[in-house]
């Protein structure tokens, strides 16, 4: 088992009541999500008040949030408090105005899309770069306030250290962004998982279809990704990796034809559809998690020439 900066983590305990709430502004598995007010400083912050859970899950994520303080788009960790009676910890985050992600999407031009698919890999680039996976990606979880153009990933809770040849939990990630190699119980994944949550993304953005792959539960989730990609080429996947599906496919697997992106392409969604989209997505949704691009690699990508072209100008 490999020891993770995280097990020596001494934790230096803010003081919580410099924080007072000012509303809710979400909930997860594992935590409660407030906007607040640092007292002292009149700043708004989001104070995420954590749930009963093993403390060296919290330590992990307060580790992960430390290592990579400063890097582009990830949300700056400001504290960590905890309650003197409960002990319950919270972690203190910078404050983004947020919009709902159903709100806003639609609002997007074709030019914001790609302004904001590429911050959005700026931050995975930075994370994967310092060896962790951030194994949540999606748009609960992507942060945009529009009006200033900002964009920040959030809730690094189920982010982990990478090292090669290790198995990780399957149990991660939601299960319209899981990637194959979780839903077939492959566990020596690594950060290329994020890139298919990001993909899933990207075709919802760009086909105007949320969520792009719509199971109703792990298994069928495997089911909708194969009648887009083909269950030929999951059958490849597979023996590569000698991996063995499990006998509750045997029943619920059919037959499908690889479906051509072009089949889902409409009027509604036709304005963000260009060769560049197409053939970026396609690099993404990739079976074989090694065949899909990095966050690195994706960044060069002709699809992000005009945001590159744009920030060259400013």
């Amino acid at each position: 088992m490999h020891i993770t900066l995280a097990d020596n983590l001494v934790v230096q305990w803010g003081i919580q009541d410099n924080y007072e709430i000012v509303r809710k502004v979400g909930r997860g598995k594992y935590s409660e999500v407030f906007e607040s007010i640092h007292l002292p400083t009149n700043a708004k912050c989001i104070v995420k008040v954590l749930k009963p859970v093993k403390k060296k899950k919290i330590k992990r994520e307060i580790k992960i949030l430390q290592n990579l303080a400063g890097g582009p788009n990830v949300v700056s960790l400001l504290d960590v408090v905890r309650d003197s009676q409960s002990k319950t910890p919270s972690i203190v985050t910078e404050y983004v105005n947020n919009v709902e992600f159903k709100t806003l999407y639609p609002k997007f031009t074709d030019f914001d899309v790609r302004f904001y698919m590429f911050e959005l890999l700026k931050a995975l680039d930075f994370c994967h770069s310092k060896g962790i996976m951030h194994r949540d990606v999606k748009p609960h979880n992507v942060m945009i306030d529009h009006e200033k153009r900002t964009l920040r990933l959030i809730d690094w809770g189920l982010a982990e250290f990478y090292h090669p040849g290790t198995e990780y939990n399957v149990r991660v990630a939601s299960r319209y962004f899981k990637g194959p190699e979780l839903l077939v119980d492959f566990q020596e994944y690594d950060y290329s998982l994020d890139m298919w949550s990001l993909g899933c993304m990207f075709a919802s953005m760009i086909f105007r279809k949320e969520p792009f792959f719509h199971g109703h539960d792990n298994a069928d989730q495997l089911v909708k990704i194969t009648k887009v990609l083909g269950t030929d080429e999951l059958f490849i996947y597979l023996e590569r990796y000698e991996i063995d599906l499990d006998s509750q496919f045997d029943d619920i697997l059919g037959r499908y034809p690889r479906k051509p992106w072009s089949r889902f392409i409409t009027s509604e969604n036709q304005r963000y559809i260009s060769n560049e989209a197409i053939d970026f997505l396609d690099k993404l949704l990739r079976y074989d998690h090694q065949e899909r691009l990095t966050a690195q690699e994706s960044q060069e990508h002709p699809y992000f020439a005009p945001v590159r072209e744009a920030a060259a100008r400013q």
